[in-house]
């Protein structure tokens, strides 16, 4: 039986809205295959490592796009303890510190997340700012005179999903407003939001001890989400030597939708939480483009602080807002900077100031930007050249029917079904902006198929931790020694799910070694295995594990346990009762002596392992205690 996947918001949106259906039918294309070099490698060749210039890409890019670097997270990180390094501070670990005694924390957070549509929110340009700067910009978007907003229907799919994920009520009628400020990334002098009348309100997330939270929050917590307003982008701005700045209006326009919670986060650990666990939902439902590490989604936080015999009245500290933060762990890290701050402050008898701050990567402290902007500093006022939006009963209840299985609900059937650890199915589900864990579910597919089982069968679910395994672990290696995966949303990449089904199928059938089914995973991913010929590449070059016999296991592991008289006497103790743990560690080392000793290909760990231990308890121990 089949998994499909989540309807795209760009078909839904065709469907709802224009009537277009989908004529391609349940049947998908294959992707275009990496050419096939003449033949496989020998299964002990040294493997040539890929270069970006040699590793082809199966996805399109414009001839005139301008390529976006992509810092890799982890980077980020080691960049970050560099800089702490060298600026000779010492950092408390962040799960050591998410409370002071005789304080209290309160953060607030808002979210901005790109929404996946095709065009702006009021222009009918192309929503998409990685072409060449300036190349998709309409009158309306640098505010040319005379041109009229004009608001595009199609926003509202991944809109309204996106409130539907995150528990919100959707309200029948909401209207724009105009925020006024004067900056060169805002042509007009104002950005159309929806400040006093947004589309959604008072939703909740809660946030599980898997999700990340601090043990302060016990197994779970509940935090409200105050509104769920659409808003238009800003231009993009790259600073240039000589106070020089290079606008890019291909982002201006760009829908957002910016999510408001209430003042309920009291650590900061689990304001990192939050917003890990809202880019997870927004993915699960196609509403977002991509994650913090791509720019997709970018957060906001709003700290205070109070003594603790303050809190019965219910009176807030001062709050400052820290803008535009770019990973889970700077929102962690920018959280505790600011608490420890704003306590340092009010122990010294001085006094917090409302204010904007700011946060470097590989900062210890956050940085004053400019004075906290009000309401009456905005302006706010009804737009006038924006009707109401009206969002009928129908669409809402088609949206929330067609969301399919939210990541809670997902993360448990993984774990009840297949037997994956909370960590692994959260990896998954957050690998490739959401397309790994389709990736997974097709190579299970056929590899039950291949293996004749059922998807409702049994409780056997070494297949599906052995599939979980692979498109986590060993495909995450071939992107540390060559280029990206080219994962898609419907879950294929350069290694077809097909292929993958089929190394696997062989490996848990023992038909190969699992150092046979690496080699042959990088010659699928190299394209030297042509699709479809991973079996004959086995056949051709003979990879077929042709296991030793009993007798050949008992006369190696006879061989490695001859002049180990220090390692059996731990055995023997143990067997006498003389030491309380069985030294599993020394049965491993002679485990690994086995497989150096002999043909390695031939060989497999756990017979080692087994004829070993026998070989030990029934033959060499009693003549150890004979010679006693």
């Amino acid at each position: 039986m089949g998994r499909m996947g989540r309807v795209s918001t760009a078909e839904l949106g065709r469907y709802l809205l224009t009537g277009q259906i989908n004529r391609q039918g349940c049947l998908r294309t294959r992707l275009p295959q990496i050419s096939a070099n003449a033949a496989f490698r020998q299964k002990h060749q040294t493997r040539t490592f890929a270069t970006q210039a040699d590793t082809s890409s199966s996805s399109s890019v414009p001839p005139n796009a301008t390529a976006v670097p992509v810092v890799p997270f982890r980077k980020q990180q080691k960049d970050q303890a560099k800089a702490l390094k060298a600026s000779g501070k010492k950092k408390k670990k962040n799960a050591d510190n998410q409370t002071v005694p005789g304080w209290e924390l309160t953060v607030g957070i808002e979210i901005h997340a790109q929404l996946n549509t095709a065009r702006k929110l009021f222009s009918p340009a192309a929503a998409s700012f990685n072409d060449t700067p300036n190349s998709h910009v309409a009158l309306f978007d640098v505010a040319m005179p005379g041109s009229q907003p004009l608001f595009q229907p199609a926003t509202l799919i991944p809109a309204v999903r996106a409130a539907l994920a995150l528990n919100c009520a959707i309200q029948p009628v909401s209207r724009f407003d105009r925020k006024h400020y004067f900056h060169w990334d805002q042509p007009a002098g104002y950005q159309i939001t929806q400040y006093y009348h947004p589309f959604a309100r008072d939703g909740h997330i809660t946030l599980l001890a898997r999700d990340g939270i601090p043990p302060e929050d016990g197994d779970c917590v509940e935090i409200g989400i105050k509104q769920v307003q659409m808003e238009q982008d800003t231009a993009k701005t790259t600073a240039q030597p000589g106070e020089v700045q290079w606008i890019d209006f291909n982002r201006v326009g760009m829908p957002l939708i910016e999510i408001i919670t209430q003042p309920q986060i009291h650590h900061p650990a689990t304001a990192a939480a939050f917003v890990r666990k809202v880019q997870m939902l927004l993915g699960s439902v196609d509403a977002c483009v991509s994650g913090m590490e791509a720019g997709g989604l970018r957060a906001d936080v709003n700290v205070s602080v109070r003594r603790t015999e303050d809190a019965a009245t219910g009176q807030l500290g001062t709050r400052t807002e820290i803008k535009n933060l770019s990973s889970f762990k700077a929102v962690e890290d920018a959280v505790i900077a600011e608490r420890d701050r704003q306590i340092a402050v009010l122990e010294a008898g001085g006094v917090v100031e409302g204010e904007t701050r700011g946060w470097s990567l590989g900062g210890t402290e956050t940085r004053r930007l400019r004075g906290k902007e009000g309401e009456v500093d905005y302006r706010y006022m009804p737009d006038p050249d924006l009707g109401p939006v009206v969002i009928g009963e129908d669409l809402v209840g088609h949206l929330a029917s067609s969301m399919g299985m939210l990541p809670d609900a997902e993360i448990d059937e993984l774990a009840e079904k297949y037997g994956l650890s909370s960590k692994d199915a959260l990896s998954l589900m957050m690998l490739d902006d959401g397309a790994r864990i389709q990736y997974f579910y097709n190579v299970l597919d056929a590899l039950e198929e291949r293996l004749e089982i059922s998807a409702d069968a049994g409780s056997d679910q070494r297949h599906a931790l052995l599939a979980a395994n692979w498109c986590l672990h060993e495909l995450g290696k071939l992107t540390e020694l060559a280029s990206d995966l080219g994962m898609t949303p419907e879950g294929e990449c350069h290694v077809p799910s097909s292929d993958l089904a089929a190394i696997l199928c062989h490996l848990h059938r023992r038909d190969i070694t699992a150092r046979v089914a690496k080699d042959l995973l990088w010659g699928v991913f190299r394209g030297e295995i042509a699709a479809g010929d991973v079996t004959q590449t086995v056949e051709s070059g003979n990879l077929w594990f042709k296991e030793l016999s009993e007798q050949e296991y008992a006369g190696l592991a006879d061989e490695v346990v001859t002049g180990e008289t220090k390692v059996l006497g731990d055995f023997l103790r143990f067997k006498q009762g003389k030491a309380k743990a069985y030294p599993q560690g020394k049965l491993m080392f002679l485990v690994g002596k086995m497989m150096r000793a002999g043909a390695e290909e031939r060989m497999d760990p756990a017979s080692a392992e087994r004829v070993l231990r026998a070989r030990i308890e029934e033959v060499h121990l009693p003549a150890l205690e004979s010679n006693e």
